[in-house]
Protein backbone atom coordinates (compact mmCIF):
# COMPACT_ATOMS: atom_id res chain seq x y z
CA UNK A 1 0.00 0.00 0.00
CA UNK A 2 1.54 3.26 -1.15
CA UNK A 3 -1.34 5.75 -0.96
CA UNK A 4 -4.63 5.10 0.79
CA UNK A 5 -7.45 7.61 0.35
CA UNK A 6 -9.94 7.40 3.22
CA UNK A 7 -13.48 8.53 2.49
CA UNK A 8 -16.69 8.37 4.45
CA UNK A 9 -20.13 7.46 3.19
CA UNK A 10 -21.17 10.81 4.69
CA UNK A 11 -20.29 13.14 7.53
CA UNK A 12 -19.79 12.09 11.16
CA UNK A 13 -19.18 8.42 10.39
CA UNK A 14 -15.83 8.16 12.23
CA UNK A 15 -13.49 8.88 9.33
CA UNK A 16 -10.85 10.75 11.34
CA UNK A 17 -10.72 8.11 14.08
CA UNK A 18 -10.35 5.36 11.45
CA UNK A 19 -7.60 7.38 9.77
CA UNK A 20 -5.82 7.66 13.11
CA UNK A 21 -6.25 3.93 13.76
CA UNK A 22 -4.76 3.00 10.38
CA UNK A 23 -1.91 5.47 10.97
CA UNK A 24 -1.24 4.06 14.44
CA UNK A 25 -0.66 0.58 12.99
CA UNK A 26 1.19 1.64 9.83
CA UNK A 27 4.60 2.14 11.41
CA UNK A 28 6.94 5.12 11.83
CA UNK A 29 7.03 6.04 8.12
CA UNK A 30 3.34 6.93 7.80
CA UNK A 31 2.10 10.37 6.71
CA UNK A 32 -1.45 11.72 6.87
CA UNK A 33 -2.65 14.45 4.50
CA UNK A 34 -5.85 16.41 5.09
CA UNK A 35 -6.41 18.31 1.82
CA UNK A 36 -9.28 20.53 2.93
CA UNK A 37 -10.29 21.21 6.53
CA UNK A 38 -13.62 22.96 7.04
CA UNK A 39 -15.36 24.31 10.12
CA UNK A 40 -12.16 25.15 11.97
CA UNK A 41 -10.79 28.64 12.55
CA UNK A 42 -7.10 29.53 12.11
CA UNK A 43 -5.07 28.25 15.06
CA UNK A 44 -7.70 25.74 16.17
CA UNK A 45 -6.89 22.02 16.11
CA UNK A 46 -8.33 20.21 13.11
CA UNK A 47 -8.47 16.61 11.97
CA UNK A 48 -4.70 16.40 11.46
CA UNK A 49 -4.17 17.43 15.08
CA UNK A 50 -6.69 14.81 16.19
CA UNK A 51 -4.77 12.13 14.30
CA UNK A 52 -1.59 13.21 16.09
CA UNK A 53 -3.33 13.16 19.47
CA UNK A 54 -4.59 9.64 18.92
CA UNK A 55 -1.84 7.97 16.89
CA UNK A 56 1.16 9.76 18.37
CA UNK A 57 3.99 12.04 17.23
CA UNK A 58 5.59 9.46 14.92
CA UNK A 59 2.93 10.33 12.33
CA UNK A 60 3.76 13.10 9.86
CA UNK A 61 0.71 15.27 9.17
CA UNK A 62 -0.03 17.99 6.65
CA UNK A 63 -3.04 20.17 5.89
CA UNK A 64 -3.32 22.02 2.57
CA UNK A 65 -6.28 24.36 3.03
CA UNK A 66 -8.54 25.49 5.84
CA UNK A 67 -11.95 27.12 5.59
CA UNK A 68 -13.66 28.42 8.75
CA UNK A 69 -17.30 27.56 8.03
CA UNK A 70 -18.56 23.95 8.47
CA UNK A 71 -19.61 23.46 4.85
CA UNK A 72 -18.54 21.47 1.82
CA UNK A 73 -15.05 22.64 0.73
CA UNK A 74 -16.28 24.28 -2.49
CA UNK A 75 -18.87 26.59 -0.90
CA UNK A 76 -16.68 27.08 2.19
CA UNK A 77 -13.84 28.32 -0.05
CA UNK A 78 -16.11 30.65 -2.03
CA UNK A 79 -17.74 32.13 1.07
CA UNK A 80 -14.37 32.73 2.73
CA UNK A 81 -12.74 34.20 -0.38
CA UNK A 82 -9.97 31.61 -0.11
CA UNK A 83 -8.58 29.55 -2.98
CA UNK A 84 -10.16 26.16 -3.63
CA UNK A 85 -8.20 22.93 -3.94
CA UNK A 86 -7.44 21.41 -7.34
CA UNK A 87 -6.80 17.68 -7.88
CA UNK A 88 -3.31 18.32 -9.27
CA UNK A 89 -2.38 20.34 -6.21
CA UNK A 90 -3.41 17.50 -3.90
CA UNK A 91 -1.71 14.87 -6.07
CA UNK A 92 1.52 16.86 -5.98
CA UNK A 93 1.38 17.09 -2.19
CA UNK A 94 0.76 13.34 -1.95
CA UNK A 95 3.69 12.62 -4.26
CA UNK A 96 5.98 14.87 -2.23
CA UNK A 97 5.03 13.03 0.96
CA UNK A 98 5.41 9.66 -0.76
CA UNK A 99 9.03 10.46 -1.55
CA UNK A 100 9.84 9.98 2.13
CA UNK A 101 6.84 8.21 3.67
CA UNK A 102 5.02 4.89 3.29
CA UNK A 103 2.12 4.75 3.37
CA UNK A 104 0.49 8.12 2.75
CA UNK A 105 -3.07 8.37 4.07
CA UNK A 106 -5.34 11.03 2.57
CA UNK A 107 -8.46 11.88 4.57
CA UNK A 108 -11.30 13.43 2.62
CA UNK A 109 -14.04 15.78 3.78
CA UNK A 110 -17.47 14.20 4.14
CA UNK A 111 -18.35 11.75 1.39
CA UNK A 112 -16.56 10.74 -1.78
CA UNK A 113 -18.30 13.15 -4.17
CA UNK A 114 -18.28 16.28 -2.03
CA UNK A 115 -17.21 19.18 -4.26
CA UNK A 116 -13.87 20.89 -3.66
CA UNK A 117 -14.14 23.59 -6.36
CA UNK A 118 -16.57 25.23 -8.78
CA UNK A 119 -15.69 22.68 -11.47
CA UNK A 120 -17.06 19.90 -9.28
CA UNK A 121 -13.78 18.13 -8.55
CA UNK A 122 -14.01 15.61 -5.72
CA UNK A 123 -11.82 13.37 -3.60
CA UNK A 124 -12.20 10.76 -6.34
CA UNK A 125 -10.61 13.19 -8.81
CA UNK A 126 -7.75 13.74 -6.38
CA UNK A 127 -7.21 9.98 -6.15
CA UNK A 128 -7.22 9.67 -9.95
CA UNK A 129 -4.73 12.55 -10.29
CA UNK A 130 -2.48 10.82 -7.76
CA UNK A 131 -2.68 7.52 -9.63
CA UNK A 132 -1.81 9.36 -12.86
CA UNK A 133 1.55 10.22 -11.26
CA UNK A 134 2.37 6.52 -11.09
CA UNK A 135 1.58 5.95 -7.42
CA UNK A 136 -0.37 2.91 -6.22
CA UNK A 137 -3.73 4.21 -5.00
CA UNK A 138 -6.50 2.45 -3.08
CA UNK A 139 -9.57 3.78 -1.28
CA UNK A 140 -10.83 2.76 2.16
CA UNK A 141 -14.53 3.39 2.80
CA UNK A 142 -15.65 4.32 6.31
CA UNK A 143 -19.32 3.49 6.84
CA UNK A 144 -21.91 4.03 9.54
CA UNK A 145 -23.25 1.04 11.41
CA UNK A 146 -27.00 1.52 11.36
CA UNK A 147 -30.02 1.78 9.11
CA UNK A 148 -29.30 3.39 5.73
CA UNK A 149 -25.63 2.50 5.57
CA UNK A 150 -26.08 -0.22 2.93
CA UNK A 151 -27.36 2.30 0.39
CA UNK A 152 -24.67 4.92 1.00
CA UNK A 153 -21.93 2.29 1.04
CA UNK A 154 -23.18 0.73 -2.20
CA UNK A 155 -23.32 4.15 -3.89
CA UNK A 156 -19.81 5.03 -2.73
CA UNK A 157 -18.36 1.73 -3.90
CA UNK A 158 -20.19 1.97 -7.24
CA UNK A 159 -18.83 5.48 -7.81
CA UNK A 160 -15.29 4.26 -7.08
CA UNK A 161 -15.55 1.28 -9.40
CA UNK A 162 -17.01 3.44 -12.18
CA UNK A 163 -13.88 5.59 -11.99
CA UNK A 164 -11.51 2.64 -11.95
CA UNK A 165 -10.44 3.20 -8.34
CA UNK A 166 -9.67 0.14 -6.21
CA UNK A 167 -11.66 -0.30 -3.00
CA UNK A 168 -9.38 -1.58 -0.26
CA UNK A 169 -12.31 -2.44 1.97
CA UNK A 170 -14.91 -1.10 4.38
CA UNK A 171 -14.52 -0.18 8.06
CA UNK A 172 -17.43 0.57 10.38
CA UNK A 173 -16.39 3.88 11.88
CA UNK A 174 -18.34 3.79 15.15
CA UNK A 175 -19.62 0.39 16.25
CA UNK A 176 -22.26 1.00 18.97
CA UNK A 177 -21.95 -0.46 22.44
CA UNK A 178 -25.50 -1.82 22.07
CA UNK A 179 -25.99 -2.50 18.35
CA UNK A 180 -29.58 -2.71 17.16
CA UNK A 181 -30.90 -5.30 14.72
CA UNK A 182 -30.09 -3.16 11.66
CA UNK A 183 -26.47 -2.66 12.70
CA UNK A 184 -26.03 -6.37 13.41
CA UNK A 185 -27.52 -7.42 10.07
CA UNK A 186 -25.46 -4.81 8.24
CA UNK A 187 -22.24 -6.54 9.30
CA UNK A 188 -23.10 -9.41 7.04
CA UNK A 189 -24.39 -7.26 4.17
CA UNK A 190 -21.75 -4.51 3.97
CA UNK A 191 -19.14 -6.63 2.15
CA UNK A 192 -21.77 -7.73 -0.38
CA UNK A 193 -23.00 -4.24 -1.26
CA UNK A 194 -19.46 -2.83 -1.35
CA UNK A 195 -18.04 -5.85 -3.21
CA UNK A 196 -15.06 -5.42 -0.87
CA UNK A 197 -14.02 -6.99 2.45
CA UNK A 198 -15.09 -5.74 5.85
CA UNK A 199 -11.80 -4.70 7.46
CA UNK A 200 -12.81 -3.58 10.91
CA UNK A 201 -15.29 -2.07 13.33
CA UNK A 202 -13.96 0.74 15.50
CA UNK A 203 -15.92 0.98 18.76
CA UNK A 204 -17.94 4.06 19.56
CA UNK A 205 -16.00 6.36 21.87
CA UNK A 206 -12.63 5.20 20.53
CA UNK A 207 -11.27 8.76 20.57
CA UNK A 208 -11.42 9.02 24.35
CA UNK A 209 -7.74 8.18 24.83
CA UNK A 210 -4.66 8.54 22.67
CA UNK A 211 -1.23 6.99 22.81
CA UNK A 212 -0.72 3.36 23.80
CA UNK A 213 -4.37 2.86 24.78
CA UNK A 214 -5.47 3.94 21.30
CA UNK A 215 -2.83 1.74 19.66
CA UNK A 216 -4.23 -1.28 21.51
CA UNK A 217 -7.76 -0.35 20.52
CA UNK A 218 -6.73 0.11 16.87
CA UNK A 219 -5.07 -3.30 16.77
CA UNK A 220 -8.21 -4.94 18.16
CA UNK A 221 -10.53 -3.02 15.81
CA UNK A 222 -8.79 -3.38 12.43
CA UNK A 223 -8.19 -6.50 10.34
CA UNK A 224 -4.72 -7.86 9.47
CA UNK A 225 -4.95 -6.19 6.03
CA UNK A 226 -4.72 -2.88 7.91
CA UNK A 227 -2.16 -4.06 10.47
CA UNK A 228 -4.49 -5.23 13.22
CA UNK A 229 -5.75 -8.47 14.77
CA UNK A 230 -9.50 -8.06 14.23
CA UNK A 231 -11.20 -11.26 13.06
CA UNK A 232 -14.22 -10.63 10.84
CA UNK A 233 -15.48 -14.22 11.18
CA UNK A 234 -15.38 -14.15 14.98
CA UNK A 235 -16.87 -10.64 15.15
CA UNK A 236 -19.78 -11.34 12.82
CA UNK A 237 -20.47 -14.67 14.54
CA UNK A 238 -20.95 -12.71 17.77
CA UNK A 239 -23.32 -10.13 16.34
CA UNK A 240 -25.04 -11.19 13.11
CA UNK A 241 -28.41 -12.71 14.04
CA UNK A 242 -29.40 -16.05 12.54
CA UNK A 243 -32.18 -16.08 9.99
CA UNK A 244 -35.53 -17.29 11.38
Amino acid sequence: MSVLFITGTGTEVGKTVVTAAVAALAGPGVAVLKPGQTGVAPGEPGDAAEVLRLAGPAVTTRELARYPEPLAPDIAARRSGLAPLAPGQVAGAVAALADEHRPVLVEGAGGLLVRYDEDGHTLADMALATAALGLEVEVLVVAAAGLGTLNTTALTAEALRARGLAVRGVVVGAWPTEPDLAARCNLGDLPAVAQAPLLGAVPQGAAAEGGEAFHRLARAALAPALGGDWDVVEFTARFVPPLP
